[in-house]
C-alpha cells in the first residue's frame, strides 16, 4: 500500500497545496482586523462625548449641577485632549505611534472605570481631564498607524475613510447607547462600557505591521503647559459670563491674556516649537484647522445644547432623546465611505466645502426652528443637514492635512487637525452655553441665538478653504 505522504496525487491535491492567494487573503484579513482595533480605538474616544450628551439632565439631578456644571464636565475632557493634542502627535512621532496609541487605551480603560465611581462633580471634571490625556495619546498616533499600515495614498484614503466610518457609528451610536443605559440604570453606567472595548482594542492592535519608528525630535514641556492653561482659562471665562458671573469672567479673560503671550514668547524661542512651522507653511493648511475647528464647534455645540432642550422644554426621556438624534448620527456610520471615494477620486476640497455648507444651512434651521417653537419635527431637516454635513468635511479634512504634511510628521498633522477639532469643541460648548444660559438655567429664546452662532463660524470657515490659493 502506497502511503499517503507519498501519493503524487496526494502531493498534488488542493487539500493539501495552499492556494497562491491564501497569503495575500491572510494578510489582508490581519490588515483589515488592525485597522478595526485602530478605529475601535477612536470609537472610544467620540462615544464618550456622545454617551454623556444624553446623561447631562440625570448627571445634574445626581451630582446637583448647574448648567456651568454640566459644561465643565463635557469641557474638562475636550480642554486637555485639545491642547495636549498640539503636541501628542509630535510625541507619538517621537516614541512610537504604535506605544503612544496602547498607553492611551489602556489609560482610557482605568479612567473610564475610575469615572463611573466618580462621588461628586469635582472628581468627575477631574478624572475627565485625565481621559482627556487619554485620548491625545491615541488619537493622533492612530493616524500614523494608517499611515503606516497603508503606505500607499489611494489605499490610506480608503482606511480613513473606514475609520471614519467605524469611529462615526460610535456618534450614531452613542446617544441612544446612553439613552438605555441611563434609562435602565443611571449615568454611571455609560463609562462602563468603555472598560471592556478598550481591552478588545487592545488585543486587536498588537500586531507588528503598525509598528513605528521613533523619531528624534524633542518635546518642550514648558509651551505645552502655557496652552493647556490658555485654552482651560479662555473656557472658564466663557462659562463664568453665561453663568453671570462678570467678575470671575474678567479674572479668568485677563489670565487668558497672559498665558497666551507666555505660550506667544514661549513658541517664538523654543528649539521644539508646539507649532511645527513646516506644517503651518503646508499651502491650505490653516484653513483646513480653522474647519476643522468649526465642525467640532457646531458638533460638540449642538450635542450639548438640545439634550437640554429635549429633556427639559419637550420632556423626553434619555432614551427618546438618545433616538431623536438618530438624523443627524446616522450619517457618521455610512457617509464617510461615500466621502473617502469621492476624496480618493477627486481630492478633499469639494466634500469639505460641502460639508461646511450644510452645517451653515442646518445651524440656521435649528434657529429659526427654536424660534418659532416647532417642536421636534421642525428640528428633524437640521438634524439631517448636521450629520451629512460633519460626515463630508472630517474624513476629507483628515485626508487634505495628512496628505499635504511633509514627510515624517503625519502623527503631528493628525495631532494638530485633531486639536483644532477638540478647542473648536471646547469653545463650542462653553460659546453657546453662555448665549443660552439666563442666570443658571436654559432659555429657549436664548438658544436661538446661539445657534446661530455655529452658522457664522462654519460659513466663515468655508470662505477660508473656499478662497483661491497662491503658489
Amino acid at each position: 500500500m502506497t502511503s499517503v505522504a507519498s501519493s503524487p496525487s496526494s502531493a498534488s491535491s488542493p487539500s493539501s497545496t495552499p492556494s497562491p492567494a491564501a497569503g495575500p487573503t491572510k494578510a489582508r484579513r490581519a490588515r483589515g482586523l488592525t485597522l478595526f482595533g485602530i478605529s475601535l480605538g477612536y470609537f472610544i474616544v467620540l462615544l464618550d462625548t456622545t454617551v454623556l450628551s444624553v446623561a447631562e439632565p440625570d448627571l445634574a439631578r445626581a451630582l446637583g449641577s448647574s448648567v456651568a456644571g454640566l459644561q465643565w464636565a463635557v469641557t474638562g475632557y475636550t480642554v486637555v485632549f485639545g491642547a495636549l493634542l498640539l503636541s501628542a502627535g509630535a510625541v507619538a512621532d517621537r516614541v512610537g505611534a504604535h506605544r503612544a496609541f496602547r498607553f492611551g487605551i489602556a489609560l482610557f480603560g482605568v479612567g473610564s472605570l475610575l469615572s463611573a465611581w466618580a462621588p461628586n462633580l469635582s472628581t468627575l471634571v477631574a478624572l475627565r481631564a485625565l481621559l482627556g490625556v487619554a485620548a491625545a495619546a491615541c488619537v493622533p498616533a492612530s493616524m500614523a498607524m494608517i499611515s503606516t499600515l497603508y503606505p500607499v495614498r489611494a489605499e490610506r484614503a480608503k482606511a480613513v475613510s473606514v475609520w471614519a466610518a467605524v469611529s462615526g457609528a460610535a456618534l450614531a451610536a452613542g446617544p441612544v447607547a446612553g439613552g438605555l443605559l441611563i434609562d435602565a440604570f443611571n449615568w454611571r453606567a455609560i463609562f462602563l462600557i468603555n472598560v471592556p472595548l478598550a481591552a478588545v482594542v487592545l488585543l486587536l492592535t498588537g500586531s507588528r505591521a503598525v509598528r513605528c519608528p521613533r523619531g528624534e525630535r524633542s518635546i518642550d514641556i514648558a509651551p505645552q503647559l502655557a496652552a493647556v492653561a490658555t485654552l482651560g482659562l479662555g473656557t472658564d471665562a466663557l462659562i463664568a459670563l453665561g453663568s453671570g458671573a462678570a467678575a470671575h469672567a474678567s479674572w479668568s479673560a485677563a489670565g487668558t491674556v497672559l498665558a497666551g503671550g507666555v505660550f506667544t514668547v514661549l513658541e517664538r524661542r523654543s528649539a521644539d516649537p508646539v507649532l511645527l512651522p513646516a506644517l503651518l507653511r503646508t499651502r491650505g493648511t490653516v484653513a483646513a484647522l480653522f474647519a476643522g475647528a468649526a465642525v467640532n464647534f457646531t458638533m460638540t455645540g449642538v450635542l450639548f445644547i438640545l439634550p437640554l432642550l429635549f429633556q427639559g422644554t419637550l420632556r423626553l426621556s434619555p432614551l427618546e432623546t438618545g433616538l431623536s438624534f438618530l438624523p443627524m448620527t446616522l450619517p457618521f456610520a455610512f457617509n464617510p465611505l461615500l466621502t473617502g471615494r469621492i476624496v480618493a477620486a477627486t481630492g478633499p476640497r469639494g466634500p469639505v466645502l460641502a460639508g461646511l455648507a450644510l452645517l451653515t444651512v442646518g445651524s440656521l434651521e435649528f434657529a429659526f426652528a427654536v424660534d418659532i417653537g416647532w417642536g421636534y419635527a421642525g428640528l428633524a431637516a437640521g438634524l439631517v443637514c448636521t450629520g451629512f454635513g460633519v460626515s463630508f468635511a472630517l474624513p476629507a479634512l483628515v485626508g487634505m492635512v495628512v496628505g499635504a504634511a511633509p514627510a515624517g510628521t503625519a502623527g503631528a498633522a493628525g495631532g494638530l487637525l485633531n486639536a483644532g477639532r477638540q478647542i473648536g469643541a471646547t469653545v463650542g460648548v462653553a460659546a453657546m452655553g453662555a448665549f443660552a444660559t439666563v442666570g443658571s438655567a436654559i432659555d429657549a429664546r436664548q438658544m436661538s441665538y446661539a445657534l446661530v452662532l455655529p452658522a457664522v463660524v462654519c460659513a466663515s470657515a468655508g470662505a477660508a478653504v473656499a478662497r483661491p490659493r497662491r503658489g
